[in-house]
């Protein structure tokens, strides 16, 4: 058995200890010759002092993580002596995690076996039992184990989840029973008994179980509230109203009284009556916002099946709004519901600011205004955004990623490095590996430009190691190695990567080429500077690209058209200087 067969294991085998699984080394009762002690132990005197020697083994090689070893002496354990339960159940957990699990199983069956006073041992197999789906063997187990246990409810309490596997309500009924023998009567065992007896049918038992909390608890309204809601999916109608009405007036603010008492209004036909309930409900304060949500949710639900009513929907929203200005979930409901409908996009962004002016902290408005914002390049209005929110939210790494990023857009290259820098410190082993792979990545494109390639490769280095396949980063690392003529084996399986995800985008191509080019492959770049030519127009491919494919073209010996893509680079605005050198000279010319 290898150490990659056996992971850390649980320190059973110290447990065992702990528990007196395990013998003394001093066995009383014993003599110097080989026989066997006055204790009724089968083994002699030496036999005893060596089976302990080697289990004490096993433990110290275990706790010393040289578990093949410490496997190899609990076999040999069981050699000396194979009725030690101790040594059965040490060695099961090593076949548990080698997932020889019917091994696994019957050691721990033979420990259980050899020694059924040991509760570890018998819960253990009960919990293999289940573990593979045998329900009755494992009902056994812990009927024996409650048995020798009368004052252990969680015995029982698995027994009720057991026979429910089995859908054996009578011994559910049971079990719980003995339960509330050991802990007494309780709200809970009731409504677990009426549960029971609804699941098994019978009716007539279920509502006294609901009936009798109702009397043990007048003043309570949620059980009334209970047994209304239980009689109404009866259908009885009369008894239902009746319980829930006792209810609201023991609790006239109840929410569960008042929308159990909406859905009977609704049910019996009586609409108008429903509708000023619904109204009491949502334009009352008191109410909570989750019970309000619910029920507005339910509304447009209802809305958008016959045909989506948007403003009944917009002016209830705005009746609700108005009972209770400081709540921020109906508001930011409100806007949803409005992008759901497509209203428009200056109507949704209003509502969600007025989210805002509510809640500040709220990062779901703030991000929807970003997303808005962003597709109409309203970088100022991010920026705002961005540093308004962090106040609250300075944790939310995404904010500073879009601060950075709308500064980055306005050229503000010091802000977007600081912003972004400060997400960075944000970063932890939940965060999303793509966004803080961009983070790096952006940052990296900023240092390059400010003249700091070091730090800037740094940087690419760390996005990398969150996303490895960023194609974007791979490209302008790849391209920047090149600009400067170094590492360009590393340049070149960066680039390749990039032309292998995106075969027709002519920037990563353009790359790839000039990479090719700069390592001497003429004929290579070439090919890929065609393809990088084909994938654009002339109204979006640059200057530089235009250029590289004149130098390429040069060096392959094709100094015309060299010569015709250098001339278009000049015309669009490439490098004056270096390009008139070119076409004057006819030639290749390297820059310095």
């Amino acid at each position: 058995m290898s150490k990659s067969s056996i992971n850390k294991l649980p320190l059973v085998i110290i447990s065992a200890i702990l528990l007196g699984a395990i013998l003394p080394m001093t066995v009383h009762g014993s003599n110097e010759n080989n026989t066997p002690t006055a204790s009724g132990d089968s083994l002699s005197y030496n036999d005893r002092r060596r089976y302990d020697y080697f289990f004490i083994e096993a433990i110290r090689k275990q706790n010393a993580g040289e578990y093949d070893a410490a496997f190899e002496l609990l076999n040999h354990c069981l050699e000396i002596k194979p009725d030690a339960a101790e040594a059965y159940y040490a060695r099961a957990s090593y076949f548990s995690e080698m997932q020889m699990d019917s091994l696994a199983l019957r050691d721990i069956e033979k420990a259980a076996s050899l020694n059924p006073e040991n509760d570890t041992y018998q819960e253990r197999v009960a919990q293999y039992y289940i573990g593979s789906g045998n329900y009755d063997k494992a009902i056994t187990a812990y009927e024996n184990l409650f048995e020798h246990h009368k004052d252990r409810s969680d015995v029982l309490n698995v027994l009720v989840q057991l026979y429910n596997q089995k859908k054996d309500y009578k011994n559910m009924l049971d079990a719980l029973t003995r339960i509330e023998q050991i802990e007494g009567s309780s709200d809970e065992l009731t409504l677990a008994k009426m549960n029971v007896y609804e699941m098994k049918g019978d009716k007539k038992m279920a509502e006294k179980m609901l009936k009798s909390l109702t009397e043990t608890h007048p003043n309570d309204a949620i059980y009334k509230v209970m047994y209304g809601n239980w009689l109404l999916q009866k259908g009885k109608e009369k008894e239902a109203y009746d319980m829930l009405t006792a209810a609201l007036k023991d609790d006239p603010d109840n929410e569960a009284a008042q929308s159990s008492m909406y859905d009977y209004y609704r049910s019996s036909g009586q609409d108008s009556l429903a509708t000023i309930v619904r109204d009491g409900i949502l334009l009352n304060k008191k109410t909570s916002s989750k019970t309000k949500i619910s029920m507005l949710n339910q509304l447009i639900k209802e809305s958008e099946k016959s045909g989506g009513d948007s403003i009944a929907i917009l002016e209830m929203f705005d009746k609700v709004i108005a009972s209770d200005k400081s709540d921020a979930d109906i508001a930011t409901l409100k806007a949803a519901y409005m992008e759901l409908k497509k209203m428009p996009e200056d109507t949704v962004n209003n509502a969600f600011k007025y989210v805002l002016s509510v809640a500040p902290e709220n990062t779901y408005a703030t991000k929807k205004l970003i997303e808005s914002y962003w597709n109409k390049q309203k970088w100022d209005d991010i920026v705002n955004l961005c540093t308004q929110s962090v106040l609250y939210n300075p944790e939310d790494m995404t904010l500073y990623y879009f601060m950075g990023l709308a500064y980055f857009q306005k050229d503000d290259d010091d802000k977007a490095l600081d912003a972004l820098k400060r997400g960075v410190d944000e970063i932890n082993d939940e965060s999303d590996p793509a966004i803080v792979s961009d983070f790096y990545a952006i940052m990296g494109d900023i240092l390059y430009k400010k003249g700091m390639p070091e730090e800037a490769f740094a940087a690419y280095d760390s996005c990398l190691q969150w996303q490895e396949d960023n194609i974007a980063c791979l490209n302008n690392y790849a391209y920047y190695l090149s600009e400067l003529n170094r590492d360009l084996d590393k340049a070149e399986q960066m680039s390749y990567k990039t032309v292998n995800a995106e075969p027709s985008n002519a920037t990563y191509l353009d790359t790839y080429a000039w990479i090719l080019f700069l390592k001497g492959r003429y004929s290579e770049a070439k090919s890929f500077i065609d393809q990088a030519l084909a994938a654009e127009t002339d109204s979006t491919i640059s200057a530089v690209v235009i250029e590289h494919a004149g130098d390429i073209y040069a060096m392959n010996g094709d100094m015309t058209k060299a010569v015709e893509y250098w001339e278009k680079a000049l015309s669009m605005g490439g490098e004056k200087a270096i390009l008139k050198k070119k076409i004057k000279q006819r030639k290749y010319i390297k820059k310095k």
